[in-house]
């Protein structure tokens, strides 16, 4: 009897004090709760490259992380619509960091977004994991202690560009660009890519965002005569700028290369019309085994493959969660400190790690989209033709323009 109340005893207190480990690290979250706010654009240009898919995304991650990691803080999900406006980013970021208690922002797809949210969260000393742009200010001129560029950039995209120069002879290049930050870092850096690898760009055009006719562009694009069409565009304006393309005939004579193609749109346009593109994917559903189990399950709750900026929103969130369940808390500074230090392994990269100027760096991987003869069932577009290692791919520190980085005499 002595025994069986001993036992009760002990186990009551190792009750207590498991009950009290949990509530002290509940009491170093602010507020008690982990809120995670995806800001992307729902409706607009870039809603189906990462909008309500990204959202799916971030609310799989944080429902993975609950029953796996059982947490003892309460986690919340907050979505809002920026349409492609920085003012509009950054009212709801100011609003979401000061009086919403929401201690990370991610995805922010634009790069216009992107750079303005970055300023936001520096100064109201929160968390930015950015999974949709890919302007490498934000880990260059404008980086910050408090962002993350998770997926891609225009760098690692543009080193992507010199592989087709060298590989396969592409080495005349006409751009058809759209007229703001995205465009811009896009040309600017495949540019310089393709000329050290032994090419030339003949031209570029600029267009508005959300052009709704491409012809004209196209046109000066066809007459260039240039071995390469590349669209440095995204999201519906890609799609549209394909579609002409193809009415006006230009391929084969002519290869189009879109500079951020994802298969989102390689899926709208179908195998068709994107048969033979070069692109170059940070994630591929069919990449492995891990790639695969992951994808359909997102494609069960989503009822589509997911692209690198849904699947970058998974990897972000879900590495964010483990972090701040691994100090205790969600001071930023913290958090940070232990992304930096702790190797990315999941479904979205191995090997992953977040350099100090806030730059992820992964591999990425060279592909070509498959004719529909090739296709062994639906979603099955692309053919890996290179993997590009992360340290290739990304912008070295010795080049870096960021502040945060040490510089070595």
């Amino acid at each position: 009897m002595k025994t069986l109340t001993l036992a009760c005893a002990v186990a009551a207190a190792c009750l207590t004090l498991g009950s009290f480990a949990k509530a002290e690290q509940a009491n170093k979250i602010s507020d008690s709760v982990v809120r995670i706010g995806v800001l992307t654009d729902m409706s607009g240009v870039f809603s189906d490259l990462a909008g309500p898919g990204a959202v799916t995304a971030a609310q799989m991650a944080i429902d993975d992380f609950v029953a796996n990691a059982k947490p003892a803080f309460k986690i919340d999900l907050v979505t809002a619509d920026h349409q492609n406006k920085a003012d509009t980013a950054t009212g709801i970021a100011r609003q979401w960091y000061d009086t919403g208690g929401v201690d990370l922002i991610t995805e922010t797809i634009n790069s216009g977004v992107a750079l303005a949210v970055s300023g936001v969260a520096e100064a109201k000393n929160r968390m930015l994991i950015v999974t949709g742009s890919g302007s490498t200010r934000l880990t260059n001129e404008q980086c910050s202690p408090n962002t993350v560029s998770y997926s891609w950039d225009t760098y690692s995209y543009s080193r992507g560009q010199a592989r087709i120069v060298k590989s396969m002879g592409l080495d005349t290049w006409y751009f058809v660009a759209v007229d703001y930050a995205l465009g811009k870092s896009l040309v600017s850096e495949a540019t310089e890519a393709i000329k050290a690898s032994g090419g030339s760009v003949v031209g570029t055009v600029y267009h508005p965002i959300s052009t709704a006719d491409f012809s004209s562009f196209l046109l000066q694009a066809q007459s260039s005569k240039a071995k390469v069409i590349g669209l440095a565009n995204a999201g519906a304006d890609l799609l549209n700028s394909i579609k002409t393309a193809r009415d006006f005939n230009i391929t084969p004579a002519q290869t189009i290369v879109p500079l951020v193609g994802t298969i989102t749109e390689v899926n709208a346009l179908g195998a068709a019309t994107a048969q033979g593109m070069l692109l170059i994917e940070p994630f591929y559903w069919d990449l492995n085994d891990t790639t695969r189990q992951w994808s359909q399950r997102f494609f069960d709750k989503f009822g589509k493959m997911p692209n690198f900026v849904q699947a970058g929103a998974y990897s972000a969130v879900t590495n964010y969660l483990q972090a701040v369940k691994a100090v205790g808390s969600d001071d930023p500074g913290a958090v940070m400190k232990h992304l930096k230090s702790t190797p990315i392994n999941d479904m979205f990269a191995q090997n992953g790690r977040i350099r100090e100027d806030g730059r992820m760096v992964k591999d990425i991987y060279l592909v070509q989209v498959k004719s529909p003869a090739e296709m062994k069932g639906k979603w099955d577009y692309y053919n890996v033709k290179e993997t590009i290692p992360g340290d290739e791919a990304f912008q070295p520190l010795s080049t870096s323009r960021c502040k945060l980085v040490a510089k070595q005499n």
